[in-house]
This record gives C-alpha cells, sequence and structure tokens, in this order.
C-alpha cells in the first residue's frame, strides 16, 4: 500500500524540478511505502580505517576541529566471509550473498584478459555453470551494481598513477584474503586498472558516442563507471568485462519513509537522511565543517548527522533514474536535489561528496601514497570532455552515467582542469554538494 503526497508536493516538469531542487522524474506524483514490505539491506562498512586533511594521513581529529567527521570515525558493519570448503565459493555473512570466489572464468588458474567475457558471452557461461551446479548451486546470476559494490573495500589504493611493475606491491580494492584477484595486463597496450567487472545494471540512457552503457564496478581502482558497450568509436569493438558470479536473495532495495518533517529513513539500510541537500557546492573540508555546523544548530532535531560514506550514499542512487531520462538526478522523488548548469551548458544534477578518502599510489613506490581525493557520487551525469580523431566523442559527454563514482581533489581551483582529468577527461568540479545522514534509531 502507498500514500500519495499532496499534489502541492508533486513537481511540474523540467523547469519546475530545476527551479525548486525537485528530485523527481516524469512521473506526476511521488509515494510513500506505508508498510514495509522491502527485505533489510544491510550496508558492509567501507574498511576504512585511516583520517587524513586534505591531503595526508592525520591523527583522527576531535569534533570540533577541521577534517572531523570523515569515514574513518564510524564504524559500520565490518565485513565477514567464510569461503565454502571446496573453495570455490565464498559467502558473504552480512549481506547473505554467495559469490565465486574467483572470476577466472576459463578455469586455467590465471586470472587475466581471457578471462573477460562480453555480456552476451556472461550468459552462456552462466547458463553452463547452472546446468553443472558449480559450488553445488544452480541459481547463479550476474549481480546488480549495489551488489557488486557490497565487496568494496576503501582499505583499496588507486594504481592510477603508479610507474612500476610489480603488481603484488598494489592493494585492491577487495579483500583478497577471500576472493581471488589479479590487476590488468600492460602487454599490448593494456594498463593496470583495466578490471572492470560487470553488474547486470544497465545504464538507462548511454554513454559516449550514444552507446549502450552497463554499470560496472573496478577493484583495481575504486570506482563505478557506465562503460559503453559498443566501442567501434575507440576501435575495440564489443565491451568485455571480468565476472564474478553472485547467488541469494536479491539485495539492494531501498524502503523509503518520508518522516514529513525533511527527513526519509530507508528502513531497508536503518538509516535517516535529510529530504533536502546543501544547495550550494563546497570543497570536502567546507562539506565536513558543514555538517558540524548542522550538528551545533540541531539541524532538523538532530544533532548527530555525518557525510555519507561512499557505500552509505550509493546505497540511495535509483539506477532507473537519469537526467535524460526521467528529467530527474539518480534518486528517488522523494528527496531533493538542487539544479546546477553542467559543463556542458545543459540543466543537470549534483555531485555528492562523501566522507571517504578515495586513496591513491604515487610513482613508482607503491608504499607511498596520498589522501588528496575524496570519492564523491555523481546523481547527475558524469561528465567528461573527450578529445581526440572521432567527432561523435568530442567535448563534454556524459561519460559514465549517473549514479557513478568516481573522486575529486579535495581542495583546489576547478578552472585549474578545463577539460577535466584522465583518459575520459573527468570532470573536476570539486565543490560538490551535500547530503546528510546518520543511524535511524
Amino acid at each position: 500500500m502507498r500514500f500519495v503526497l499532496p499534489q502541492a508536493f508533486v513537481c511540474l516538469g523540467v523547469a519546475s524540478l530545476l527551479l525548486l531542487g525537485c528530485g523527481g522524474g516524469s512521473s506526476a506524483t511521488a509515494t510513500v511505502i506505508s508498510a514495509s514490505t522491502v527485505a533489510a539491506f544491510p550496508l558492509v562498512d567501507t574498511g576504512q580505517t585511516k583520517c587524513f586533511d586534505a591531503t595526508a594521513v592525520i591523527a583522527a581529529p576531535s569534533a570540533g576541529a577541521a577534517f572531523y567527521g570523515q569515514d574513518a570515525q564510524f564504524s559500520g558493519t565490518q565485513s565477514s566471509y567464510t569461503k565454502s570448503s571446496d573453495g570455490l565459493t565464498v559467502k558473504d555473512n552480512v549481506t547473505g550473498l554467495t559469490w565465486q570466489k574467483s572470476p577466472d572464468t576459463n578455469g586455467d588458474g590465471v586470472i587475466d584478459s581471457l578471462d573477460k567475457m562480453t555480456l552476451a558471452q556472461a550468459q552462456t557461461h552462466i547458463t553452463a555453470l547452472n546446468a553443472a551446479s558449480y559450488g553445488g548451486y544452480s541459481d547463479w546470476r550476474l549481480p546488480s551494481i549495489k551488489e557488486l559494490y557490497s565487496l568494496m573495500t576503501f582499505a583499496g589504493i588507486d594504481p592510477s598513477g603508479y610507474t612500476g611493475t610489480d603488481t603484488t606491491l598494489l592493494t585492491p580494492f577487495i579483500n583478497r584474503t577471500f576472493f581471488d584477484f589479479a590487476y590488468g595486463s600492460t602487454a599490448n597496450g593494456g594498463r593496470i586498472i583495466d578490471m572492470n567487472y560487470a553488474s547486470s545494471t544497465s545504464y538507462v540512457y548511454h554513454t559516449m558516442a550514444s552507446s549502450p552503457a552497463q554499470f560496472g564496478v573496478n577493484l583495481a581502482d575504486g570506482r563505478i563507471k557506465g562503460y559503453s558497450l559498443d566501442m567501434s568509436w575507440s576501435g575495440p569493438g564489443v565491451s568485455v568485462f571480468p565476472i564474478q558470479l553472485v547467488r541469494g536473495a536479491a539485495y539492494g532495495a531501498n524502503d523509503f519513509v518520508d518522516n514529513g518533517d525533511s527527513t526519509i529513513t530507508d528502513r531497508a539500510t536503518k538509516l535517516m537522511w535529510s529530504k533536502g541537500d546543501s544547495a550550494k557546492g563546497l570543497n570536502w573540508p567546507e562539506a565536513l565543517a558543514w555538517v558540524q555546523t548542522k550538528n551545533a544548530a540541531n539541524h532538523l532535531g538532530h544533532s548527530d548527522w555525518r557525510l555519507p560514506n561512499a557505500k552509505e550514499l550509493q546505497s540511495i542512487v535509483d539506477y532507473t533514474r537519469a537526467p535524460d531520462t526521467t528529467a530527474s538526478a539518480a534518486i528517488d522523488p522523494l528527496f531533493t536535489c538542487t539544479g546546477i548548469t553542467n559543463e556542458a551548458g545543459k540543466a543537470d544534477f549534483p555531485c555528492y561528496w562523501t566522507g571517504t578518502t578515495h586513496m591513491s599510489v604515487g610513482g613508482a613506490d607503491a608504499s607511498a601514497f596520498g589522501g588528496g581525493y575524496a570519492v564523491y557520487i555523481a546523481f547527475g551525469r558524469a561528465m567528461g570532455f573527450m578529445t581526440g580523431g572521432d567527432p561523435r566523442v568530442a567535448g563534454w559527454l556524459d561519460v559514465h552515467g549517473a549514479g557513478a563514482q568516481r573522486s575529486d581533489p579535495k581542495v583546489g581551483n576547478p578552472a585549474d582542469y578545463p577539460q577535466g582529468h584522465g583518459p575520459q577527461g573527468d570532470a573536476i568540479r570539486i565543490y560538490n554538494y551535500v547530503r546528510l545522514v546518520r543511524d535511524a534509531k
């Protein structure tokens, strides 16, 4: 049963959506679930234990001090896994999901490019494994993006700047005690970070040159992106992915309740969210300070708000929504999102900071790492500036999709990045928005 909000609260289209800051899409109503019908959605902690200032590791700051309230200062449900006796599968004791231990799809004992598959090949592979009752089960499937992201651990360190060759020195974004993992090969022009695991979640619009896109989790560099399935614009043809299958009850559905006081509770994750956002962009230190200011003012009747960690914020992404498809942010229409104008001059929605630092390697020394970037989630288009010979992918584009998770410098001037950063020219905004979260009592 659903309760329909009064018409006065309903958004009136794209123009009103941006003017009023509404997160809703083309639907004429927003709804509240009046009885809990959705399974629990327990979040596994990010695993981040270090505190950072704008660039480096620091001692845990005290309340009221600069940089207080970041990821490592809040301990969520820690990961817990159990390997099967046959060594083929791993049970996640938090989410209840069972995973393949290894993405070695061809079974040759080595994880490499030969194990990567197109989505069509993956479906054939799944059918064969189920017919053979792999690991004693016949209900294997590709994980959804929220299921796959549950494996992410932000103890990982992004090797994008690594100039060495010994990958055993690197730290991926998955627990290697329980799961097999290998970095990408640099042979034939490949990259260490080319380990973009496929999910079953398609982007509801497209990326790059009007290409259909599939969301994936890169367990080498610690990001979610919508990956183009048709890569003809860059030469390789059809995209291939590492595959790690899952089984068990579907995981990741929200159960939102509008509390009528500008807060929204997700009964599935047991988190309470602010209905609105910061209404302005802030750099990362400012975002943490803004949360402390709100707590000092007992904002919305509570003084224990925090900047959400990466997994908490990703949990409220609605992957059925996108600006070009539903004229909305990628979030349930119960929430409001401030409208922005993006780098291409289009009406859009913000990226939102998390309290999670995105650690990265510097140079050839994998033991040295920096903390100058923090994780954000794109609730609007994940923009990038593309250059090259193909006019279909020139200029500012939605390169990774609404619902992508990337990272930004914690401080600095966005004007220093007029054409973004990295191979796809990821937009560097630095001044991202904030949505508050707290534990629901």
